[in-house]
């Protein structure tokens, strides 16, 4: 599909945009990325996602693709030839990826997040604790799924690894932020074995963004929600 053409909206910020990109480039598609600027969403953006009106939004050969892992399985599909597959070839194990992919964003995302959004050290305390039994389960899941092997889809980058490690930069940033070790040798030893391995991928070095900008970007947001409204 050399004459395709594709585009990605989003933001440089977003590990959601980030597993579209990081798909694209283990399949070798050539992408234009189209940055959104914070707090304004495009026209192109609201015409190709009226439903939600988020991003990431892929536009391949003029059609719409929204939702993260949705575009990561579209890429897998559509790119099916000459390149290794992202999704599992068994039904359970695929089934098995998809469960986990649910689970970091419903789960472990939110509780990362309230590590540095939290308003209280209550709840800062509460999200940590969450934070750290979700990294837990996730360790866990990573010796089933790898079964041995240095990535979660086995010798190569799969899906879940995707949906986890585009979470790896804000995973550090959280860390620099409060102060809080998440991902660890001594609690996650794989994991953090992993994530080098992740992070160290041709797919991803360029598309992964630098913790330092992270967390400049995380400080204004904090910044936002602690100004008193007008």
């Amino acid at each position: 599909m050399a004459t395709d053409e594709v585009k990605i909206l989003g933001r440089w910020t977003s590990p959601f945009v980030m597993r579209s990109r990081v798909a694209l480039n283990l399949k070798g598609v050539e992408y234009e990325f189209l940055e959104e600027v914070f707090g304004v969403k495009s026209d192109l953006l609201l015409k190709s996602n009226p439903v939600y009106k988020k991003m990431p939004v892929m536009i391949h050969n003029g059609k719409p693709i929204c939702e993260s892992m949705i575009i990561v399985e579209y890429i897998d599909e559509a790119w099916a030839d000459g390149k290794p597959a992202i999704l599992p070839d068994d039904p359970y194990d695929r089934a098995v990826a998809r469960f986990w992919a649910v689970y970091i964003d419903d789960k472990f995302f939110p509780s990362m997040r309230a590590t540095w959004s939290s308003q209280t050290e209550e709840a800062k305390a509460e999200a940590v604790s969450q934070a750290h039994t979700s990294l837990q389960f996730l360790e866990e899941a990573f010796k089933t799924c790898s079964k041995g092997k240095g990535f979660f889809g086995g010798d190569s980058i799969g899906s879940l690894d995707i949906s986890l490690g585009c979470y790896l930069g804000w995973i550090r940033t959280t860390e620099n932020i409060t102060g809080v070790n998440l991902l660890t040798v001594e609690k996650t030893p794989l994991l953090a074995a992993w994530a080098e391995r992740f992070c160290a991928d041709e797919a991803v070095k360029e598309v992964m963004p630098e913790i330092d900008r992270l967390v400049e970007f995380a400080k204004m947001l904090q910044a936002k929600w602690k100004a008193p409204a007008n």
